[in-house]
């Protein structure tokens, strides 16, 4: 790890997490002109930029800059945030972050910037396609990549058709009939930071599980690609494995997510402590 990267670490792992009313608080205090409260609470959360950044690592882009972008996210939403919309400040400022840190790469790597939409798909198509080239064995498809990520084929062929320095996965480079341009790709699938947030966060939630009922906690690890074999399966395909209609497995799933949001402000904490 870079040495400016892990003195960062050192220095904001400390800070306390603030509870709820501290950020109904510090909003109020902010709305007034409090600067020192403002301060307070971006240095409470920059644990959450981190843990934000990691899902936007890149080989072309280092990551301090990547967190210093988050930074700026998270800087405005502390200005924005106000207490009477009755929502955790980590759920209002995670929608900042991650769009100051997707347009701060959409501008580094394009001159003509996409929507901040177009550009996440766009970063998911990516990794699935390094992904499926190694699950599946073979050069995946447009139609494989859609399905991977759940958009629609066509949205796909799009988003890689505007992309500027984008083109079919599947031409040819020209010089060589016999190598396509995703042979040419440089493979980013291996990221130990990215492996280990996914496990530790894969764990943090079977741990909330285990306080559901055994068929909630099933349903749950089936729905949400918990389960070891990492497919998430439709309410049908559930259904067909535990014997209940499609309908009744919505039903449970819903009243398992109610009693999971019970725990919310709980597990994110926890699944910060696993980050950090």
């Amino acid at each position: 790890m870079d040495k400016s990267l892990r003195q960062y670490y050192n220095q904001i792992k400390g800070i306390p997490l603030l509870s709820f009313e501290e950020e109904q608080t510090l909003s109020k205090q902010i709305q007034e002109g409090d600067q020192a409260a403002c301060k307070r609470l971006i240095e409470a959360n920059l644990r959450l930029v981190v843990k934000i950044a990691r899902a936007y690592t890149t080989a072309d882009v280092p990551f301090m800059d990547i967190i210093q972008e988050g930074n700026l996210g998270l800087m405005h939403a502390a200005d924005k945030y106000d207490h009477r919309k009755q929502c955790r400040f980590s759920t209002y400022a995670g929608w900042w972050i991650r769009q100051f840190i997707v347009r701060s790469l959409s501008s580094k790597r394009r001159s003509i910037r996409l929507p901040l939409r177009k550009e996440e798909i766009l970063l998911r198509i990516q990794r699935a396609y390094h992904t499926l080239s190694q699950t599946l064995n073979h050069t995946p498809t447009n139609k494989e990549i859609a399905d991977d990520i759940g958009v629609a084929a066509a949205e796909v062929d799009f988003i890689l058709g505007i992309s500027n320095g984008f083109i079919s996965l599947d031409k040819d480079v020209g010089f060589d009939d016999s190598i396509t341009l995703a042979e040419l790709q440089e493979d980013y699938t291996y990221n130990p930071e990215r492996n280990f947030l996914k496990e530790s966060s894969r764990a943090a939630a079977i741990h909330f599980l285990n306080r559901l009922k055994a068929r909630e906690k099933r349903i749950l690890m089936y729905r949400y690609q918990l389960n070891d074999g990492g497919e998430r399966h439709s309410l049908k395909k559930i259904g067909d494995k535990m014997g209940l209609s499609a309908e009744m497995v919505r039903q449970i799933e819903i009243k398992a997510l109610k009693k999971m949001r019970g725990s919310a402000d709980e597990m994110r904490n926890c699944m910060y402590e696993e980050a950090m």
